[in-house]
């Protein structure tokens, strides 16, 4: 059976289609069948990634490994029951599809809060949470004194990670493993960069998830996007020498991939 992988911030910007992208395609090119499925069904930023990528490799003559991305299927709505929404069974049915010919689905969550987005929380084996080094985007986990340093509460977000993870103890399905990727953390010893180190540790321990090192900002994100390519992908289209940015973004990645510990996954890159 596939092991889930759902990306998950209900606020935008916080680079889910990126990590998707990066973290679909190191799985691929590293053996594993991978299928995902992009449920921000108006701007499409992941389901349009891997487009591209499909394009640029037709048109390069280029045979690469890459995630298969699939739209949910249609759903009659005279056949569902009373109370029963469209969307759930949307995404069953793509699951239920999709999981006995892949090792890996990976599920991109829109950056707002959906149905859909509910949904997919609940059937993570693995959530990942990018999340930039900013009291701005910790505000959706946790609500914190205007110090920064006491932490209050948990927000919405989180609370939604907690719904779910009760949905699937009460199915008996195993808990899910919630890892919050920093992205974007500054390089240089900052204040509110070690009062982010110091909350998020405690939230960490108070309602369990993991932390993780992310991606910094980077010109090659935004660059590789058109072609749907990745930090994987530039030695096979003809870069010979990679720039020190680069040599760091794909170590980024490596440290990504080896925190998420995912079943059955050894590095080879």
């Amino acid at each position: 059976m596939a092991h889930i992988i759902v990306v998950g911030n209900e606020k935008g910007g916080a680079g889910k289609s990126t990590v998707s992208m990066h973290v679909a395609t190191a799985l691929a090119r590293m053996g594993h069948k991978i299928s995902a499925l992009d449920l921000d069904l108006r701007q499409r930023t992941f389901g349009s990634y891997v487009e591209n990528r499909r394009a640029f490799l037709a048109s390069s003559g280029l045979d690469l490994p890459s995630p298969d991305v699939h739209d949910l299927p249609e759903i009659d709505a005279s056949a569902l029951k009373p109370g029963e929404n469209i969307y759930d069974h949307r995404l069953s049915a793509a699951v239920a599809t999709l999981e006995p010919d892949n090792d890996f689905i990976l599920i991109d969550c829109p950056g707002s809060h959906t149905r859909l987005s509910q949904v997919a929380h609940s059937l993570a084996d693995t959530l990942i949470t990018p999340l930039n080094d900013s009291f701005v985007d910790f505000d959706l986990l946790a609500k914190t004194d205007p110090s920064g340093e006491k932490i209050l509460g948990p927000s919405v977000y989180s609370e939604m990670v907690w719904n779910a993870r009760q949905l699937r103890a009460q199915a008996g399905l195993k808990p899910i493993d919630w890892i919050v990727v920093r992205n974007r953390v500054g390089a240089q010893r900052m204040v509110n960069k070690e009062k982010m180190e110091r909350v998020l540790t405690a939230l960490s321990k108070r309602i369990g998830f993991r932390i993780a090192p992310g991606f910094s900002e980077r010109v090659i994100f935004r660059e590789l996007f058109p072609r749907g390519l990745t930090l994987l992908d530039l030695k096979d289209v003809g870069v010979k020498q990679l720039n020190i940015s680069n040599v760091a973004a794909r170590q980024e990645l490596r440290d990504l991939v080896k925190a998420l510990d995912l079943p059955g996954v050894e590095l080879n890159f």
